[in-house]
């Protein structure tokens, strides 16, 4: 019995040192609170309204797991598992179709960088939370706004890309750069061709260039100062899917989609005066396809630190350009407060004003509430852990 004892005890020992040699961190944010939206419908007729519990309003609700492990002469393999979870209902870990992956890649990384495979941020990710007074929360009128005009760079999954490689340079003297690749893999649904049972699977019909993406960005921090510098292009853009719903909206998601390319290229910096920090940012896409969805961004920032706590100021604008179907602007201002209870739990309220013009689209903090022609208006307040 006792040299079962002897034997498990350097079993045990022996384990731990081989799981020493790879180190893993689980770590997450619970993010939740209560939100009011109200605004009018298209043409004032009617109201819009959302009452409720949201989750991820200052940041995205997730669970996550990253790890690294020392091969030798400055090598090392790392790997990033992070999935997005909605803690206001029964959508956590283990429901079915709600695990939906915020990041997925395994790499090699050293002093030459980092070469990463899987689903990845782009550029345009990083760089616009850099800039925004919220750091990407939903409510920022950045934020929300170039998610809903469908930009891919924005702080939300739109900046998200799958098939990825990707290469990240050292950091040379607060200079850091990003290159990334994404493969459209289309099989299905390719070049405006549905593929059905009796068509034969050849290069003329799965391609890997359509709908597939390239991206550049560059990052330069040096004490106060931050500048970022994107540009995103998709390639070949065609429908993955048949259309749904009436055949004009069948027609118009195949115009909005004919095989060209959208480029989108954005700047934007910030700079830190201590008792306030200061960020503005300007971008803009060109969509090629033949019902083009040309818009641009500029937005404006704020943040004034008060101790545990801080005031957030955003003021920002999206113009649309759609060839005369949709050409009008929405404009998007926000005032929020956070308090730090500790460097883990983050307390934060807010209001956000947006008004869309009459040719403009129903953008606004809340998905539905806003529309075309009217002004909404949200007022927040939630909680948000760390761990």
């Amino acid at each position: 019995m006792q040299k079962k004892l002897i034997a498990l005890a350097v079993a045990s020992v022996a384990s731990g040192a081989a799981f020493a040699q790879t180190n893993v961190t689980m770590y997450g944010i619970a993010d939740a609170g209560y939100v009011y939206s109200q605004g009018d419908a298209v043409l004032g007729n009617g109201t819009n309204k959302f009452s409720g519990v949201q989750s991820g309003l200052l940041s995205g609700s997730r669970l996550g797991f990253r790890g690294e492990e020392a091969l030798g002469n400055g090598l090392k393999a790392v790997f990033t598992l992070e999935y997005s979870l909605n803690i206001d209902n029964n959508s956590g870990v283990g429901s079915t179709g709600s695990l939906n992956a915020r990041q997925q890649f395994v790499g090699l990384a050293g002093g030459f960088g980092q070469i990463a495979l899987g689903r990845q941020y782009s550029p345009g990710y990083q760089a616009t939370a850099n800039n925004d007074p919220a750091a990407g929360a939903a409510f920022e009128p950045q934020s929300y706004m170039t998610a809903q005009a469908g930009n891919t760079i924005t702080p939300n999954s739109g900046a998200r890309w799958d098939n990825a490689i990707s290469y990240t340079t050292p950091n040379w003297g607060g200079f850091t750069g990003k290159a990334i690749y994404s493969f459209g893999e289309n099989s299905t649904f390719v070049g405006g061709i549905p593929l059905t049972a009796t068509t034969t699977l050849n290069d003329n019909f799965v391609s890997t260039s359509d709908n597939s993406r390239w991206a550049v960005g560059a990052n330069f921090a040096s004490g106060a100062f931050n500048l970022d510098a994107v540009y995103q292009v998709r390639q070949n853009v065609f429908a993955t899917a048949v259309p749904t719903g009436t055949p004009l909206q069948q027609a118009v998601a195949l115009a909005a989609s004919t095989g060209d390319d959208i480029n989108e290229w954005y700047v934007g910096g910030s700079f830190d005066l201590k008792f306030v920090k200061l960020m503005a940012s300007y971008q803009d896409q060109n969509d090629k396809n033949l019902l083009n969805n040309d818009n641009s961004t500029w937005s404006l920032g704020a943040v004034i630190p008060l101790g545990n706590a801080a005031i957030h100021l955003a003021w920002a604008q999206t113009d649309f350009d759609r060839g005369g179907l949709v050409d009008g602007k929405s404009n998007g201002a926000m005032v929020a407060g956070t308090y730090a209870f500790s460097k883990r739990t983050t307390a934060y309220a807010g209001y956000v004003w947006n008004k869309n013009d009459n040719d403009s689209v129903g953008l606004g903090p809340v998905s539905g509430v806003g529309a075309a022609g009217e002004t909404n208006n949200t007022f927040l307040a939630g909680i948000r852990h760390s761990f």
